[in-house]
């Protein structure tokens, strides 16, 4: 079993799959290369950015990414303007110090390729690296795959077929679950809420101390990032040049604090919404819920419902924790990377988690929630991702808007009936993950269709 804490990962933006991922894979392609070779032996190093990566690599910062990743930088700790500097360091100096160490000329401009004509067979985000020596000699090489959320994967991982009862490999759990109907089972035979059984399992591989730690502090990154994204202004980085407009919105929120027509709910989930995906879209530090491209939407209805009860930090987790395993189901089943699945495995996902994770802190039961994860994801099914300019900006930031009102919408449905809906949860994400498999590549983080070439950039 994975965590939930797998699914929250904090880092910085624009994306999880195109900055989070390659970060990652930078440091792990050394710690690889210095089992089989002498760090110091290394001359120079390529990066061949394959399949999205390549497509969408500039407009997602993937090219920051490689350079922070070789440094072996840790993207949950880095700031955000110290990654720029660095950078922007290298740009000038064409040099990079390999785990912070070994220093070795590297020039962005070159010894990153970008493969437009290669479309990995495994994954749609393949990145191959080489390490060589003097004359040029390769000394070690490596493809590793960014599966989405900040996930990476070697090439034999993903060769290796997945085993055929997901329930007794992994993690050992109390509570082992490969299917939403076995969740539920675990919670009708316990009599337990879908948040204990997540609970439960997650004490089988830390403290409950430290889970709760961690539980708060991605919590807290979350409201932080809400709360920088309500007071930047400007423009956010790219030929879009997109105008930040959650300032503008908070503003007036503030300026009519006495207005009570029920729309106004849609202006304070779409405000703290936007405030995430502008301030990931800049750069900034978010946390994958499940992706950066999802980020706000999970953080607005926390914002919103959580923070502000009689109980914030138990309701905080308990939030948490029912949509972290709702994630779960969606990783082990289909997959959360929009270059496999579309937006509908991350805007689409988010929304499912968030809605069952609302459900629960309104009291629903196993079974509201289920169905409240099924309504988010339903009526999300065939989203595209087609990113215009590939920045996460258009239609990113107005998605995650959108996704947390119908979030919310979602939850408020599955509270009237405790009955099974009559689409369940798992074959709604069966349905998610034929439909990604039969989308066009066009629509999956490609930039190749949809509105990505029906919009003029610049």
């Amino acid at each position: 079993m994975l965590s939930v804490l797998d699914l929250f990962r904090i880092g910085i933006g624009p994306s999880s799959s195109h900055t989070l991922g390659p970060i990652r894979i930078g440091k792990r392609f050394l710690e690889d290369l210095k089992s089989a070779v002498e760090l110091d032996a290394v001359a120079n190093v390529v990066v061949e950015l394959q399949g999205s990566l390549a497509l969408t690599g500039k407009g997602h910062a993937t090219p920051k990414a490689v350079v922070l990743g070789l440094f072996g930088l840790d993207p949950e700790t880095l700031d955000p303007d110290v990654a720029e500097a660095t950078v922007e360091r290298v740009a000038a100096e064409k040099r990079v110090a390999l785990l912070g160490s070994h220093e070795i000329g590297f020039d962005p401009e070159t010894d990153i390729v970008f493969a437009y004509h290669i479309m990995p067979e495994l994954h749609p985000n393949g990145m191959k690296l080489s390490a060589r020596g003097a004359g040029g000699i390769v000394l070690f090489e490596q493809t590793y795959y960014s599966t989405g959320g900040g996930f990476i994967a070697t090439e034999k991982q993903l060769r290796t077929p997945a085993p055929k009862d997901l329930i007794t490999t992994g993690r050992k759990v109390p509570f082992p679950f490969g299917s939403a109907a076995e969740l539920l089972e675990h919670c009708a035979r316990e009599g337990k809420s879908i948040e204990e059984i997540i609970c439960a399992n997650e004490d089988a591989m830390r403290p409950r101390e430290e889970t709760d730690a961690r539980l708060d502090r991605v919590a807290r990154v979350m409201t932080a990032c809400i709360e920088r994204g309500l007071h930047k202004d400007g423009i956010l980085p790219g030929a879009l040049q997109v105008t930040r407009r959650a300032p503008a919105i908070w503003k007036k929120l503030k300026e009519q604090p006495g207005a009570n027509e029920p729309e106004r709910l849609f202006d304070w989930l779409n405000v703290y919404a936007m405030a995430v995906n502008e301030e990931n879209a800049a750069g900034g530090q978010v946390v994958t819920a499940p992706t950066n491209g999802a980020a706000g939407i999970l953080p607005s209805i926390l914002r919103h419902y959580c923070l502000s009860s009689p109980d914030p930090i138990g309701d905080a987790r308990r939030f948490l924790l029912t949509a972290g395993g709702i994630g779960l189901l969606y990783k082990q089943r289909a997959s959360i990377s929009g270059a496999e699945m579309g937006c509908q495995g991350e805007v689409g996902v988010a929304c499912s988690m968030a809605a069952a994770g609302l459900s629960a802190v309104w009291g629903g039961s196993p079974q509201q929630v289920a169905n409240a994860a099924e309504i988010g994801m339903e009526h999300n099914l065939g989203l595209t991702c087609d990113p215009v300019g590939g920045l996460v900006q258009i239609p990113c930031i107005e998605r995650n808007a959108v996704g947390s009102v119908k979030a919310v919408n979602g939850a408020r449905l599955s509270l009237h009936s405790d009955t099974p809906s009559k689409v369940s949860l798992d074959q709604v994400i069966e349905t998610m993950r034929q439909t990604g498999v039969d989308m066009s590549s066009k629509y999956k983080e490609t930039s190749q269709g949809g509105l990505a070439v029906n919009v003029v950039e610049c």
